[in-house]
Protein backbone atom coordinates (compact mmCIF):
# COMPACT_ATOMS: atom_id res chain seq x y z
CA UNK A 1 0.00 0.00 0.00
CA UNK A 2 1.02 3.60 -0.61
CA UNK A 3 0.79 5.13 2.85
CA UNK A 4 1.14 8.88 3.22
CA UNK A 5 1.63 10.76 6.48
CA UNK A 6 1.37 14.33 7.72
CA UNK A 7 4.24 15.64 9.86
CA UNK A 8 3.61 18.79 11.90
CA UNK A 9 6.96 19.44 13.59
CA UNK A 10 10.44 18.07 12.82
CA UNK A 11 10.78 16.33 16.18
CA UNK A 12 7.60 14.19 15.96
CA UNK A 13 7.79 11.43 13.38
CA UNK A 14 6.29 7.97 12.88
CA UNK A 15 8.36 6.36 15.62
CA UNK A 16 8.00 2.58 15.48
CA UNK A 17 5.39 2.80 12.72
CA UNK A 18 7.83 3.48 9.86
CA UNK A 19 10.05 0.40 10.23
CA UNK A 20 6.98 -1.80 10.68
CA UNK A 21 5.31 -0.56 7.50
CA UNK A 22 8.48 -0.76 5.44
CA UNK A 23 9.22 -4.28 6.70
CA UNK A 24 5.75 -5.35 5.54
CA UNK A 25 6.26 -4.07 2.00
CA UNK A 26 4.41 -0.77 2.14
CA UNK A 27 5.72 2.49 0.71
CA UNK A 28 5.82 5.74 2.68
CA UNK A 29 5.58 9.36 1.62
CA UNK A 30 5.30 12.47 3.78
CA UNK A 31 3.91 15.99 3.74
CA UNK A 32 5.99 18.23 6.02
CA UNK A 33 3.25 20.73 6.70
CA UNK A 34 5.49 22.91 8.89
CA UNK A 35 7.79 23.41 5.87
CA UNK A 36 5.00 24.55 3.56
CA UNK A 37 4.57 21.27 1.69
CA UNK A 38 1.09 20.45 0.40
CA UNK A 39 -0.67 17.07 0.48
CA UNK A 40 -0.68 14.88 -2.63
CA UNK A 41 -3.76 14.06 -4.65
CA UNK A 42 -5.78 11.40 -2.85
CA UNK A 43 -5.70 9.28 -6.00
CA UNK A 44 -1.96 8.86 -5.40
CA UNK A 45 -2.25 7.35 -1.91
CA UNK A 46 -3.99 4.33 -0.40
CA UNK A 47 -4.01 5.30 3.29
CA UNK A 48 -3.25 8.30 5.49
CA UNK A 49 -1.55 8.68 8.88
CA UNK A 50 -1.83 12.01 10.72
CA UNK A 51 0.76 12.53 13.45
CA UNK A 52 1.05 14.78 16.50
CA UNK A 53 2.32 18.25 17.25
CA UNK A 54 2.21 20.97 19.91
CA UNK A 55 -0.31 23.19 18.10
CA UNK A 56 -4.09 22.92 18.47
CA UNK A 57 -6.53 22.32 15.65
CA UNK A 58 -7.86 25.90 15.60
CA UNK A 59 -4.54 27.76 15.33
CA UNK A 60 -5.10 28.43 11.64
CA UNK A 61 -3.82 32.01 11.98
CA UNK A 62 -0.43 30.68 13.12
CA UNK A 63 -0.46 27.48 11.06
CA UNK A 64 -2.54 28.10 7.91
CA UNK A 65 -1.88 24.57 6.65
CA UNK A 66 -4.26 23.22 9.32
CA UNK A 67 -7.23 24.15 7.12
CA UNK A 68 -5.86 22.20 4.18
CA UNK A 69 -5.09 19.19 6.33
CA UNK A 70 -8.58 19.06 7.79
CA UNK A 71 -10.04 19.27 4.28
CA UNK A 72 -7.73 16.50 3.06
CA UNK A 73 -8.63 14.27 6.01
CA UNK A 74 -12.35 14.80 5.46
CA UNK A 75 -11.95 14.01 1.76
CA UNK A 76 -9.92 10.87 2.47
CA UNK A 77 -12.58 9.59 4.86
CA UNK A 78 -15.35 10.45 2.38
CA UNK A 79 -13.51 8.43 -0.27
CA UNK A 80 -13.26 5.42 2.03
CA UNK A 81 -9.51 5.57 2.55
CA UNK A 82 -8.05 4.22 5.80
CA UNK A 83 -7.02 7.05 8.15
CA UNK A 84 -5.08 6.76 11.42
CA UNK A 85 -4.53 9.76 13.68
CA UNK A 86 -2.33 10.06 16.77
CA UNK A 87 -2.62 12.85 19.37
CA UNK A 88 -3.07 16.05 17.31
CA UNK A 89 -3.78 13.72 14.40
CA UNK A 90 -6.75 12.20 16.22
CA UNK A 91 -7.99 15.68 17.09
CA UNK A 92 -7.73 16.71 13.43
CA UNK A 93 -9.75 13.66 12.38
CA UNK A 94 -12.39 14.50 14.99
CA UNK A 95 -12.51 18.13 13.86
CA UNK A 96 -12.76 17.11 10.21
CA UNK A 97 -15.80 15.01 11.18
CA UNK A 98 -17.45 17.96 12.92
CA UNK A 99 -16.58 17.10 16.53
CA UNK A 100 -15.37 19.68 19.03
CA UNK A 101 -11.75 19.78 20.16
CA UNK A 102 -11.30 21.57 23.47
CA UNK A 103 -8.90 21.97 26.37
CA UNK A 104 -8.86 18.89 28.59
CA UNK A 105 -9.36 19.42 32.32
CA UNK A 106 -5.86 18.03 32.92
CA UNK A 107 -2.64 18.02 30.96
CA UNK A 108 -1.50 14.42 30.60
CA UNK A 109 2.23 13.76 30.07
CA UNK A 110 4.02 10.52 30.88
CA UNK A 111 2.85 6.98 31.55
CA UNK A 112 -0.77 6.47 32.58
CA UNK A 113 -3.19 3.59 32.28
CA UNK A 114 -5.66 3.42 29.41
CA UNK A 115 -8.84 1.33 29.72
CA UNK A 116 -11.03 -0.16 27.01
CA UNK A 117 -14.67 0.89 26.92
CA UNK A 118 -17.18 -2.01 27.00
CA UNK A 119 -18.14 -1.39 23.37
CA UNK A 120 -14.49 -1.66 22.30
CA UNK A 121 -14.90 -5.44 22.28
CA UNK A 122 -17.04 -5.03 19.16
CA UNK A 123 -14.13 -3.45 17.29
CA UNK A 124 -12.18 -5.79 15.01
CA UNK A 125 -9.12 -3.60 15.48
CA UNK A 126 -9.10 -4.20 19.24
CA UNK A 127 -10.17 -7.83 19.36
CA UNK A 128 -6.97 -8.95 21.10
CA UNK A 129 -6.11 -5.77 23.00
CA UNK A 130 -5.68 -5.90 26.79
CA UNK A 131 -8.45 -4.45 28.91
CA UNK A 132 -5.95 -2.10 30.55
CA UNK A 133 -2.48 -1.08 29.48
CA UNK A 134 0.07 1.62 30.21
CA UNK A 135 0.55 4.21 27.46
CA UNK A 136 2.74 7.25 26.96
CA UNK A 137 0.80 10.53 26.82
CA UNK A 138 1.61 14.09 25.80
CA UNK A 139 -1.45 16.29 25.38
CA UNK A 140 -3.49 19.11 26.87
CA UNK A 141 -6.46 19.06 24.50
CA UNK A 142 -9.16 16.46 23.96
CA UNK A 143 -11.72 15.59 21.29
CA UNK A 144 -15.43 14.90 21.45
CA UNK A 145 -16.45 11.59 19.88
CA UNK A 146 -17.63 12.32 16.32
CA UNK A 147 -21.20 11.47 15.33
CA UNK A 148 -21.40 7.86 14.20
CA UNK A 149 -18.02 6.96 15.69
CA UNK A 150 -17.40 4.44 18.46
CA UNK A 151 -15.83 5.52 21.75
CA UNK A 152 -13.08 2.96 22.39
CA UNK A 153 -10.86 3.98 25.31
CA UNK A 154 -10.50 6.29 28.30
CA UNK A 155 -8.01 7.16 31.03
CA UNK A 156 -8.43 8.61 34.50
CA UNK A 157 -7.43 12.07 33.28
CA UNK A 158 -9.14 12.02 29.88
CA UNK A 159 -12.50 10.43 29.09
CA UNK A 160 -11.92 10.26 25.33
CA UNK A 161 -8.69 8.46 24.50
CA UNK A 162 -9.65 6.68 21.27
CA UNK A 163 -12.43 6.37 18.72
CA UNK A 164 -13.08 4.59 15.45
CA UNK A 165 -15.36 5.17 12.51
CA UNK A 166 -15.98 1.81 10.92
CA UNK A 167 -12.92 -0.44 10.72
CA UNK A 168 -10.66 1.90 8.75
CA UNK A 169 -10.65 5.23 10.61
CA UNK A 170 -9.16 5.38 14.09
CA UNK A 171 -7.95 8.17 16.37
CA UNK A 172 -5.66 7.67 19.37
CA UNK A 173 -4.98 10.45 21.87
CA UNK A 174 -2.00 8.61 23.36
CA UNK A 175 1.34 7.54 21.84
CA UNK A 176 2.00 3.85 21.29
CA UNK A 177 4.40 4.70 18.46
CA UNK A 178 6.89 6.67 20.55
CA UNK A 179 10.28 5.06 21.18
CA UNK A 180 12.55 5.83 24.11
CA UNK A 181 14.68 8.00 21.82
CA UNK A 182 11.58 9.90 20.67
CA UNK A 183 10.53 10.59 24.26
CA UNK A 184 13.99 11.77 25.26
CA UNK A 185 13.91 14.22 22.36
CA UNK A 186 10.46 15.49 23.34
CA UNK A 187 11.54 16.09 26.94
CA UNK A 188 14.73 17.77 25.75
CA UNK A 189 12.74 20.18 23.56
CA UNK A 190 10.09 20.92 26.18
CA UNK A 191 10.26 20.32 29.91
CA UNK A 192 6.59 20.28 30.95
CA UNK A 193 5.23 22.25 33.89
CA UNK A 194 4.35 20.12 36.93
CA UNK A 195 0.80 18.86 37.15
CA UNK A 196 -1.38 16.15 38.66
CA UNK A 197 -1.00 14.01 35.54
CA UNK A 198 2.41 15.26 34.43
CA UNK A 199 5.37 13.04 35.22
CA UNK A 200 8.88 14.30 35.79
CA UNK A 201 11.05 13.31 32.81
CA UNK A 202 13.24 11.13 35.03
CA UNK A 203 10.17 9.21 36.18
CA UNK A 204 8.79 8.86 32.65
CA UNK A 205 12.13 7.59 31.35
CA UNK A 206 12.95 5.30 34.28
CA UNK A 207 11.73 2.09 32.62
CA UNK A 208 12.44 2.16 28.89
CA UNK A 209 11.01 -1.35 28.44
CA UNK A 210 7.58 0.27 28.56
CA UNK A 211 8.27 1.89 25.19
CA UNK A 212 8.92 -1.49 23.59
CA UNK A 213 5.68 -2.82 25.09
CA UNK A 214 3.78 0.16 23.68
CA UNK A 215 5.40 -0.35 20.29
CA UNK A 216 4.23 -3.97 20.25
CA UNK A 217 0.66 -2.80 20.83
CA UNK A 218 1.11 -0.25 18.04
CA UNK A 219 2.22 -3.02 15.69
CA UNK A 220 -0.78 -5.12 16.69
CA UNK A 221 -3.12 -2.24 15.93
CA UNK A 222 -1.38 -1.53 12.62
CA UNK A 223 -1.80 -5.15 11.56
CA UNK A 224 -5.55 -4.94 12.23
CA UNK A 225 -5.86 -1.55 10.52
CA UNK A 226 -4.00 -2.74 7.43
CA UNK A 227 -6.05 -5.94 7.29
CA UNK A 228 -9.26 -3.90 7.37
CA UNK A 229 -7.84 -1.66 4.65
CA UNK A 230 -6.96 -4.64 2.46
CA UNK A 231 -10.45 -6.06 2.93
CA UNK A 232 -11.89 -2.77 1.73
Amino acid sequence: MRIHWFQHVPFEDLGCIAPYLLAHGHTLSVTRSYAGETPPALADIDALIVMGGPMNVDEVDVHPWLSGEKAAIAAAIAQGKPVLGICLGAQLIAASLGAAVTRNAETEIGWFEVMLMPQAHDSAMLADFPERFSAFHWHGDTFAIPDGAQHLMRSEACAHQAFSLGDQVIGLQFHLEVTAADARRMFWIERPAPGRYVQDPDVAMADIDRFAAGNRLMHRLLARWLAAAAAG
